[in-house]
């Protein structure tokens, strides 16, 4: 197996780098551009989870049908 040669310039990590420049300019280079981000990324996580929610509600509402008409049947003996 060849071995692996590192130079002097390759032992800075990745990201560093590549998150170096954005973070320098633009939205982000400013508190209230971070903080502009920040509540828009709140909003993104609460329209989806309501969305989630919505689902997960109508889930355990037909559960809770299903399972009632199966307790239903079985105490009334048809099952």
């Amino acid at each position: 197996m060849p071995r692996l040669a590192v130079l002097a310039d390759m032992t800075l990590p990745l990201a560093a780098t590549a998150t170096s420049a954005p973070l320098q300019a633009g939205i982000l280079a400013s508190p209230m551009g971070q903080l502009l981000v920040a509540l828009v990324a709140v909003a993104a996580v609460i329209v989806l989870g309501k969305f989630v929610l919505k689902l997960a509600w109508r889930l355990v509402t037909i559960g809770i049908v299903v399972v009632a008409a199966l307790f239903l049947l079985s105490t009334a003996g048809l099952i």
